[in-house]
C-alpha cells in the first residue's frame, strides 16, 4: 500500500493540495494503530492495521515532501529538503528508542496507544496550522 499508493497520492496532492492528504493520512494511521488494539483476532488485526498504516503513509509521504518544496525558494530547496529528511529520519530512531522504553515500562498495548495518540495529535495539529502553498 505504501509504495504503490504514493503514486496516486502524489498526483492527488497536486490537485487538492497537501494539507488534506497530510491530515487524512495521519488520522488513517492513527485509526489503523487503534484497530490493532481493538480487534481480538490477531491475524485480522495485523492485516487490517498494516493496510491502514500503508495507506496513511502513502497519503502523507509525497504530500509532506511537496509541501516543503512548495515553501522553499528554488535556490535553497535542496537544502530545505535535506533538512526536512534529516529530522524526519532522526524521528525514526528516536521513535524506536522511545517505543522500546515505553514497552518495557508500560507494556505493548500502552505503547501502541501512545503512538496512536501522538499520530492523531499530529494530524489534528496539521489540520489547525498547516498552510497550503497557493498553486500557480
Amino acid at each position: 500500500m505504501w509504495g504503490i499508493g504514493q503514486i496516486p497520492a502524489g498526483h492527488l496532492a497536486d490537485r487538492v493540495g497537501r494539507k488534506p492528504l497530510v491530515v487524512t493520512g495521519m488520522l488513517v494511521q492513527a485509526a489503523a494503530l487503534l484497530l490493532a488494539l481493538l480487534l481480538d483476532r490477531p491475524l485480522l488485526a495485523g492485516v487490517l492495521s498494516a493496510f491502514g498504516l500503508g495507506l496513511g503513509t502513502a497519503l502523507v509521504y509525497p504530500a509532506l515532501i511537496a509541501a516543503v518544496s512548495d515553501h522553499a525558494h528554488p535556490s535553497w530547496r535542496a537544502h530545505a529538503l535535506g533538512t526536512y529528511r534529516f529530522w524526519r529520519d532522526i524521528g525514526y530512531a528516536v521513535g524506536a528508542l522511545t517505543a522500546g522504553v515505553l514497552a518495557d515500562a508500560l507494556g505493548l498495548d500502552a505503547t501502541v496507544l501512545a503512538a496512536t495518540v501522538l499520530t492523531a495529535a499530529s494530524g489534528l495539529l496539521a489540520a489547525r496550522w498547516m498552510t497550503d502553498h497557493p498553486r500557480t
